[in-house]
């Protein structure tokens, strides 16, 4: 039986996070590719310091994505972010790419040839994960940290507080009882701010209506504690203040600590690379399961072995509360879904220049748009999966 009463704390970092603007600038290499040749292979790795920029990995693609044009998308997301300081400034910073072709072993190993399935881009274990503890079907914590910097990237962004600096973390613990969530019982949040004068209270002046604004009714109470810049002035930010990488933040982007990870990165990878896609498609399934409500938490576990076509395994754990076979539940995951790389992508609509986006503030939980983003949060697998069920 699971435990019922508890803390838990999940982390959220914003888009002008050392890590997240790497992830942004990998994820923009992905969509430029994918724009000009929709099976294009990209695994793009970002290094973000004091005024340099650092791109590297590896590409098939068409030769119209150049160097330069790669350079001008970092300085365009850089921008957009909102880094136009001393220390990393979109438009005079150094950005040097060294992406060079994809190794003839892997795409080998990968490629559709005759007779043969394209195989998974490497070996690997993804996890998707579904509970009922908000509308989104998302763990409370993680979905409240990442709500918390939305709210004060809009207002930094729309000119309403000009005042707030791109970085920022949030922190976001959580009492359950009865395994829901029923308060919120502290808060941290860290966020770079302009002015040098400014205390931990002003900041808290500043933020505060936000933070409220994020979390549902209720859950603050007097008896919260707050945490803002605790450790004062946080004027540095960004990839001035701290090296940022690609890749350094897979908590963050998927369940907060709440729900298993294999390990593998997202931001920076085509849609061919199973690290990416079979974690979007186990979310995907996750979701439709606890959507048909055939369970109010259900974990999914899928395994690839490089070159090789179809998962090695489907596990489903429904921790206790399901009403439905799991091992039938199992079985037919494989026919409501192609679990193939190339089945993923056509389920999902993968091939398409969407990654971008989901660089900060999560890749689950999101709402799915008209442009085609975000199509493994869509729960149109509630009838299929109800039939299986029986």
């Amino acid at each position: 039986m699971a435990r019922q009463e508890y803390l838990f704390t999940s982390e959220s970092v914003s888009e002008g996070h050392p890590d997240k603007v790497c992830d942004r600038i990998s994820d923009a290499v992905v969509d430029a590719f994918l724009s000009e040749m929709p099976d294009a292979r990209v695994a793009c790795e970002t290094l973000a310091t004091t005024n340099r920029v650092v791109i590297a990995g590896e590409t098939r693609g068409p030769a119209t994505v150049t160097h330069d044009l790669i350079a001008h998308l970092a300085r365009m997301a850089i921008k957009d972010i909102g880094y136009a300081q001393e220390g990393f400034h979109w438009e005079n910073c150094d950005v040097a790419v060294h992406l060079h072709a994809q190794s003839a072993h892997i795409a080998q190993g990968v490629d559709a040839s005759s007779g043969k399935d394209e195989g998974a881009g490497d070996q690997g274990i993804m996890f998707g994960y579904a509970c009922r503890e908000t509308p989104e079907l998302m763990p409370a914590p993680i979905l409240y940290s990442h709500k918390i910097l939305q709210l004060l990237a809009e207002a930094r962004k729309s000119g309403k507080e000009p005042v707030l600096g791109p970085d920022a973390k949030s922190q976001v613990t959580v009492r359950y009882a009865g395994g829901k969530p029923v308060e919120v019982t502290s808060v941290v949040l860290s966020t770079q701010h302009l002015d040098e004068n400014m205390s931990s209270d002003d900041v808290r002046k500043v933020v505060e209506p936000y933070i409220r604004t994020a979390l549902p009714d209720g859950m603050l109470t007097d008896e919260t504690v707050w945490h803002i810049n605790p450790t004062g002035a946080f004027v540095i930010g960004g990839p001035d203040g701290d090296c940022g990488l690609t890749g350094r933040k897979i908590i963050v982007d998927t369940y907060g600590g709440a729900a298993p990870h294999g390990g593998g990165a997202f931001s920076g990878k085509d849609p061919t690379k199973v690290d990416r896609s079979a974690a979007y498609a186990a979310r995907y399934l996750a979701k439709n399961v606890v959507a048909a409500d055939l369970a109010d938490r259900c974990t999914i576990q899928l395994s690839y072995a490089i070159g090789v076509s179809d998962p090695l395994s489907v596990y489903v754990d429904l921790h206790d509360t399901g009403r439905c076979d799991v091992e039938k539940l199992e079985k037919g995951l494989r026919d409501v879904m192609g679990l193939s790389p190339r089945g993923i992508r056509e389920h999902l609509q993968l091939n398409n220049p969407i990654y971008e986006r989901t660089a900060a503030y999560g890749h689950f939980g999101r709402q799915p748009d008209e442009t085609g983003g975000f199509t493994w949060e869509k729960t149109d697998l509630v009838d299929a999966l109800k039939a299986i069920a029986g």
